[in-house]
C-alpha cells in the first residue's frame, strides 16, 4: 500500500444549501452529468482510500439514496443537526469507530471542480513534510471574502487562517486562502475534535480551529497550493453552479480536442463526464453530448444535437437529431430532424432520414426509412427500403404490437402496417396501402379502394367557385385545342 493512501475521506454533505432556492438538496445539483457531490466523490476514489465516507444531514435519505447509486463501497454517516463542520467530521469519523490510523482527506461536497490529481498532491505533501494537518490552498485573483493563508517567513508553515472581516490590511493583501480541504493526522484530528469549543457567534464547532489546537500543541501545520484556483470554487448559488458548469465543461471538451476529437465551437457544445470518443470525430456547434454517448472513429455529429446514452458507430453522420438510448451502426446517416427513442438500433450503412421517427426498432444493413415516417416495435431486414409517410401502427389502445419486414423490400409511400404483420423478404407494396395481414416474400401487396372518377362533380356540387371556374377554363383550352 502506498504510504499517500489515505486511511479515511470524509465528504461533507450534510447542508441544506439555502441559496440554491431549491426544493433539491445542494449537493444533488447536476453538471455536466453527474451531481455535485457525485463528483467529489468520484475525485476522492482516485486515492483509493482504505474507507470513503460521506456525512449527510438535510434530506438525509434522499441524499443517501443518490449516493448508492454513485458508488456502492462508500458509507455514509447522518449528522441530524447541523452543528458544524467539526461537528460533521466527528460524525464521519463515528462511522469509523471514532478514530483510524493514518491520513483522513476531508472534503466539502459542493466542490465539483476539484480532481483527483490535487487530492494525490495533497496527500503525498502531506506525508512528505511530516505534517499534522495541511491545508489546501489557492492563489486567487481576487480573495476578497477568503480567510487568508498567514504563513511562518521561516520556514512557510501555515500558522492561523484568518477570515476576511478580521484581516488587517497586510493579511488582506494575502492572495493564498483557504479551500476548506484538508489532510489530518487521523488520531491526533480525533483527539482535537473532542477539544474544540463552540464559543462563535454560530455557535458552531470549526474544523478550522483543529489547526490553531494542534499548533499549540507543537505540532506542524502546513499546505498544498492547488495548480488551478478554479478547483476550489463552492457551489452555494444557481450562478455558481453554472460557472462550475462552464468550466467542467471547458475541462471536458479539453480533454476531447487533445484526444483527437474536433469540436467546431466550444462555446455551445455540452459535454457530460461519461462521454467516451475516438480520434477524428467531429462534433458541430449546439450539440449536446450526455449520458453515456460514445462517438466511433471518423463520426460526425451536429450541428444542434442531442444525443443521450447513444453510441454512434465510425463513420456514422448524425444531423439535427435527439436520440435517447439508440445504437447507430458505422457509416449510417441519421436526420435532418429525426427523433431517435429507446430501443432505436441502425445496422451499418443504413438510413433514418428528415423527420423519421424510431422507438424499439431494429433497422438492418443498408435499410433506408428516407423521411416523413414512424417506425415503431419493429424488426426491418436488410437493403430494404420503405417509403415516404409510412406509418407503422403498434399500438391497440392497450397493448403494444411488432411489426417485421424482410429483406430486399420496397414499400410504397403512404404505407400503414397495422400489428401485428410480418413481411417476407423481397415484398413490393403499393402505395396507399394499408396492411393489415401477412405478406408472403416474393409478392405485391397491394390494400386500398380502387379509384372511382366522377366527372362533372365540381361543377355540380360547388358551382361558382374557383375550382368551378378553373375547371371550366382547363375544359375550354381543351376543346379549344381539340
Amino acid at each position: 500500500m502506498s504510504s499517500d493512501r489515505p486511511a479515511a475521506v470524509v465528504v461533507l454533505a450534510a447542508g441544506e444549501g439555502t441559496r440554491m432556492k431549491s426544493k433539491t438538496p445542494k449537493v444533488l445539483h447536476e453538471i455536466s452529468g453527474r451531481s455535485l457531490v457525485g463528483h467529489v466523490v468520484t475525485a476522492s476514489r482516485e486515492l483509493d482510500p482504505e474507507h470513503l465516507v460521506v456525512v449527510v444531514g438535510h434530506a438525509a435519505e434522499q441524499v443517501g439514496a443518490h449516493l448508492a447509486t454513485v458508488d456502492e463501497r462508500l458509507r455514509t454517516a447522518h449528522q441530524p443537526e447541523q452543528k458544524g463542520t467539526g461537528n460533521a467530521v466527528r460524525v464521519g469519523l463515528g462511522a469509523l469507530g471514532g478514530s483510524v490510523d493514518g491520513t483522513v482527506i476531508v472534503v466539502c461536497g459542493d466542490t465539483p471542480l476539484l480532481s483527483g490529481g490535487t487530492l494525490r498532491a495533497l496527500a503525498a505533501t502531506h506525508t512528505a513534510d511530516g505534517n499534522a494537518v495541511t491545508v489546501l490552498t489557492a492563489e486567487v485573483p481576487d480573495s476578497t471574502g477568503y480567510g487568508r493563508i498567514v504563513r511562518d517567513p521561516a520556514d512557510g508553515a501555515v500558522t492561523g487562517i484568518v477570515e476576511h472581516k478580521d484581516a488587517t490590511d497586510a493579511q488582506r493583501a494575502i492572495r493564498e486562502i483557504n479551500s476548506g480541504v484538508f489532510a489530518f493526522d487521523g488520531r491526533l484530528l480525533a483527539d482535537a475534535l473532542g477539544r474544540i469549543g463552540t464559543d462563535n457567534s454560530q455557535g458552531e464547532e470549526y474544523l478550522t480551529d483543529v489547526l490553531s489546537i494542534l499548533r499549540e500543541a507543537g505540532h506542524r501545520v502546513g499546505a498544498s497550493v492547488a495548480d488551478d484556483h478554479r478547483e476550489i470554487l463552492g457551489i452555494n448559488n444557481r450562478v455558481q453552479l453554472a460557472e462550475a458548469r462552464r468550466l467542467l465543461n471547458l475541462r471536458l471538451l479539453e480533454r476531447a480536442m487533445t484526444a483527437g476529437v474536433t469540436v467546431v465551437d466550444p462555446a455551445s457544445t455540452l459535454i457530460d463526464v461519461t462521454v467516451t470518443y475516438e480520434r477524428d470525430a467531429v462534433v458541430h456547434p449546439g450539440t449536446q453530448l450526455l449520458g453515456t454517448t460514445h462517438l466511433g472513429e471518423d463520426s460526425e455529429v451536429g450541428p444542434n444535437s442531442r444525443l443521450k446514452d447513444t453510441a454512434v458507430g465510425a463513420g456514422a453522420r448524425v444531423d439535427n437529431t435527439v436520440a435517447d438510448g439508440a445504437e447507430i451502426g458505422a457509416g449510417a446517416t441519421v436526420g435532418p430532424y429525426a427523433y431517435l427513442r429507446p430501443g432505436a438500433r441502425l445496422g451499418a450503412k443504413s438510413k433514418a432520414g428528415t423527420y423519421v421517427e424510431l422507438k424499439n426498432a431494429t433497422i438492418g444493413e443498408g435499410t433506408k426509412v428516407p423521411h416523413l415516417s414512424y417506425v415503431g416495435d419493429a424488426t426491418i431486414g436488410d437493403h430494404t427500403n420503405i417509403g415516404a409517410a409510412s406509418v407503422f401502427v403498434n399500438y391497440d389502445g392497450e397493448a403494444k404490437h411488432h411489426t417485421t419486414i424482410g429483406s430486399h423490400c420496397r414499400t410504397g409511400a403512404d404505407n400503414m402496417f397495422v400489428a401485428p404483420v410480418t413481411v417476407g423478404d423481397g415484398v413490393y407494396t403499393a402505395a396507399g396501402s394499408v396492411i393489415t395481414k401477412d405478406v408472403p416474400p416474393g409478392s405485391l401487396a397491394v390494400a386500398r379502394g380502387q379509384q372511382r372518377n366522377i366527372e362533372g362533380w365540381v361543377a355540380r356540387k360547388r358551382p361558382g367557385s374557383g375550382a368551378a371556374q378553373a375547371a371550366q377554363a382547363a375544359t375550354s383550352e381543351h376543346i379549344g385545342e381539340s
